[in-house]
């Protein structure tokens, strides 16, 4: 299905960025809210592995793609998800400073992907997984940024990391949707079977991590439980993080669906204009802060 041009933004790699990940970070940059804090840390942990491995799924089939355009898009695709790792990879010393063991959750992470998912399955299918963690991410994104209570409390540098990541999961987010259509083929039952795949399995990885890393913060058993069960509300609960996605989440079930039948959103052109005129990504994410707390 083709989508409008007016509403498919350019895939532009920006790289040498600098978001001052260098200096010290709030261990609870959230909010100081232990939980939430902790859940977009481990998502960190989780992201270089997980993009590395959306760039393998997508080259997979990069020789059988024969569309300029398309091209042109893996390309830029693959340069800005290897930009995300590397920031993130950035941002990581810092959790290993705090006593995170990071190689041990990416370790766990690349076994999961890489020795299991990409040895035993077919590449379409690691392809079509690749699309629908691209679907969880882009709706994601627009949640955290068109929110005003979600990351407003942030650490101005992490804001800006994040908004950057978000805005970019925007920009991409039919290129491996495209080649899993036009390329690989994959029909409607696989395209569906994935994202209740990617759905479960993200989110358990991702509360495991958490609760790991809230273990080695030393919080009791107890404790932990008190936060997850306030925590499990505000990602789930009524109109929750994850919870309130549910009708963007939905229409990927959707005979005949696209990315792009829907534009990024508006926190996305007020980014974009920012950083075009300044080229400065943190002030691109403090004039999407303000904007988010008005």
């Amino acid at each position: 299905m083709s989508h409008p041009s007016e509403h498919n933004p350019h895939i532009v790699p920006r790289e040498k960025l600098d978001f001052g990940l260098d200096q010290a970070i709030p261990k609870y940059w959230l909010g100081g809210d232990a939980f939430k804090t902790r859940l977009f840390d481990a998502m960190s942990t989780i992201f270089p592995e997980g993009e590395r491995f959306f760039i393998s799924c997508v080259r997979d089939f990069r020789d059988q793609v024969t569309d300029p355009h398309l091209k042109r898009e893996i390309k830029d695709f693959i340069r800005q998800e290897g930009q995300h790792g590397i920031i993130h990879n950035q941002f990581n010393e810092h959790l290993r400073q705090q006593g995170i063991n990071v190689d041990r959750l990416e370790r766990a992470t690349r076994d999961w992907l890489f020795e299991f998912l990409r040895k035993h399955l077919p590449r379409k299918h690691t392809l079509a997984i690749t699309a629908a963690s691209e679907h969880l991410t882009a709706i994601m994104a627009e949640a955290m940024f068109e929110r005003r209570d979600v990351m407003g409390a942030a650490d101005p540098r992490m804001f800006a990391m994040y908004a950057w990541h978000a805005m970019e999961e925007m920009e991409h987010k039919a290129v491996a949707y495209d080649v899993m259509q036009k390329v690989a083929g994959v029909g409607y039952l696989r395209r569906v079977i994935t994202l209740l795949e990617v759905t479960f399995f993200f989110n358990l990885r991702m509360l495991s991590y958490t609760n790991y890393m809230l273990r080695k913060d030393r919080f009791s058993r107890w404790e932990r439980a008190k936060l997850f069960a306030k925590g499990m509300w505000w990602l789930y609960g009524y109109q929750g993080l994850f919870s309130s996605c549910w009708r963007a989440y939905l229409r990927y079930y959707k005979p005949g669906y696209h990315p792009w039948q829907e534009p990024p959103v508006a926190s996305y052109g007020v980014w974009l204009d920012t950083f075009n005129r300044t080229g400065d990504p943190v002030e691109a994410g403090r004039v999407v802060y303000k904007s988010a707390l008005v």
